[in-house]
Formats: C-alpha cells, sequence, structure tokens
C-alpha cells in the first residue's frame, strides 16, 4: 500500500483498512457512501467552445480533476474522487475538454493548447480560492501548466502517470522515414487498447502544437506541494516521466522537492514522489492503474 499525503489541507483522517473497493470512502466519514449527484452543467464561453462540467459545492480547498487523453469525467477516478469529496463535504469539479464527452468542439481540431486554455477556464470561472489539481496522463501534463500559469489558484498537484510532453518525445522516437510518411499524410495512427478501432488518431498539427507546451527541457516553475504515482509497468506512459518531473521541479531555484530526500520508488512496483513533508490525511481506492498491482495505490494517511 502506498501513501501519500499533501500540507495544509484539513481534512479528516481515513482508516487503513484495505477492504473492498468502496471501504476507504466510508472510513473516511464513518457512514456508508452515498454519492450526492452532481448534474451536468456548461461554461458557456463567447469564444470558445462550451464545456461540460459536473460540480459539488463544498469547502476548500476543491479539487479538480482533469481527465486523461481521449477520456471524459465519467471515468472511475473521477467519480470515486467526487464521492470521497463529497464524503468530507469539499468542492468538487469534474468536466469534459473541448471535443471530449458531452463539450462542444470537433477533437480533431482540438491542440494541446486549447486543452491548457480549458483547464485554466475551469480555474477562473468555477472555482473560489486555491484548488488542489488531480490529474492523470495528458491531465497531468495540463496541471503543470495550471500551476505555472495560475500559482496563486493551485494549492496542490496530485499527478497520476504524468504524460508530459509523451506525445512530443514519442513521435520523434519514430524513424524519420516514418515522421516524414506522417508529415505528408497529416495523420498519425499509434495502436491502443481503449478503443473497438485499435489506435488513436492525431494530426500532423496537432503534434507539432504541442512541442510549444513541452516542459521537460528545463526547470518547472512551481514551488505548491506536489505528489506524483505511477505504476511501473505502465504499457502506455514511461514511469520515467515521473521522475523526469521530478528532477525538473527538484532543481528550480527556490524550490524545496528534497526535503524529504530524493524521488523514491515504493510500493511493489509503483513510482512515488513527494514535494514537501505531507500532512493530508486523504483516503482514495485503487481503480486499477495501468501497471500498478498495489491493493491500494492511490491512497493519502
Amino acid at each position: 500500500m502506498l501513501t501519500a499525503e499533501i500540507p495544509a489541507m484539513g481534512m479528516a483522517r481515513g482508516l487503513r483498512g484495505a477492504g473492498d473497493l468502496w471501504q476507504p470512502l466510508r472510513a473516511a466519514s464513518g457512514l456508508a457512501v452515498c454519492r450526492q449527484k452532481s448534474s451536468v452543467s456548461f461554461l458557456t464561453r463567447p469564444d470558445r467552445p462550451n464545456l461540460a462540467y459536473h460540480r459539488l459545492k463544498g469547502r476548500n480547498p476543491g479539487v479538480i480533476f482533469l481527465p486523461g487523453f481521449n477520456s471524459n469525467m465519467n471515468g472511475q477516478k473521477a467519480t470515486a474522487l467526487e464521492d470521497f469529496c463529497s464524503s468530507l463535504g469539499h468542492a468538487f469539479v469534474r468536466f469534459d475538454y473541448t471535443g471530449c464527452g458531452s463539450s462542444s468542439g470537433n477533437f480533431e481540431e482540438c491542440t494541446t493548447g486549447k486543452w491548457r486554455k480549458d483547464v485554466l477556464s475551469m480555474l477562473d470561472e468555477l472555482t473560489d480560492g486555491p484548488q488542489i489539481l488531480v490529474g492523470s496522463s495528458l491531465g497531468g501534463w495540463l496541471m503543470l501548466h495550471a500551476a505555472i500559469a495560475c500559482p496563486d489558484k493551485v494549492a496542490a498537484l496530485v499527478g497520476v502517470a504524468v504524460a508530459a510532453d509523451h506525445v512530443v518525445t514519442t513521435f520523434k522516437r519514430l524513424p524519420t522515414e516514418t515522421q516524414k510518411e506522417i508529415e505528408e499524410k497529416g495523420e498519425w495512427k499509434f495502436p491502443t487498447k481503449y478503443n473497438e478501432e485499435g489506435y488513436y488518431s492525431v494530426t500532423y498539427d496537432f503534434i507539432k502544437e504541442a512541442e510549444n507546451h513541452c516542459l521537460l527541457s528545463g526547470p518547472i516553475p512551481i514551488t505548491c506541494p506536489v505528489r506524483l504515482i505511477h505504476g511501473m509497468k505502465d504499457s502506455d506512459v514511461p514511469w520515467q516521466i515521473s521522475m523526469q518531473v521530478a528532477d525538473s521541479v527538484i532543481f528550480f531555484p527556490g524550490s524545496d522537492f528534497r526535503k524529504d530526500g530524493p524521488p523514491t520508488m515504493e510500493g511493489r512496483g509503483t513510482c512515488v514522489v513527494t514535494r514537501p513533508r505531507p500532512t493530508l490525511h486523504f483516503p482514495f481506492p485503487c481503480l486499477g492503474c495501468k501497471g500498478c498491482p498495489s491493493a491500494l495505490c492511490f491512497e493519502w494517511h
């Protein structure tokens, strides 16, 4: 079992029982969890597509979940985190990026930059006070950008299999001939097990635009508490990316990421990195994270 904690949260202590999937949520409140249904709403933006979202009102710090590539706000991680925040009375927001799920827009016309603006819209329009951003895969990349752009609005970051720069670095590792072929066709199809087609498709323009948002070539100016969790058997996003993110933040001037020592690998095959010394007690059940064998890999005590 892995543990992770973030400072100054004021949340209740949960029990360490590893019972069924929802036991940590029941333990947090001492009661059986009954989901407080959040209705789908839409954030209207005059110059951009409307964004679909679910929001629970509650006390701060609130939590915002950022889904992965071609995913949506109805995944298990998002809904379980909503249940947990509801059980403790904390505010929570989950949403769909432009062109994804119930949001407006054409997926084929989307870019990393547009999705970055989506995250900033959520922070600006739907929240009050600093928020905890929980980003999965692509969402982990976007949460880093949000923390850089709006440091006063981000209380802490939790990254699950952060995919910073991943689409760009993967493309650049392809043979030169393959890259040229993709450029000529204007489309890149890469295999996936998460849809019926067996592949995801992105435009060449998407790849080139994503280069503008790469972060791992230098220091990442983030000073809030950070928790990175990554299954070391992840076949989609290499766990080394999380270590690269940690290194990039560690060496930024003024950062105290090494306060608790260097990044470590623990928990039966899961890479875990924390900055700084944590105090939050935030139980959350494992939801079958890619490549993670732990029974409770995403849990705070």
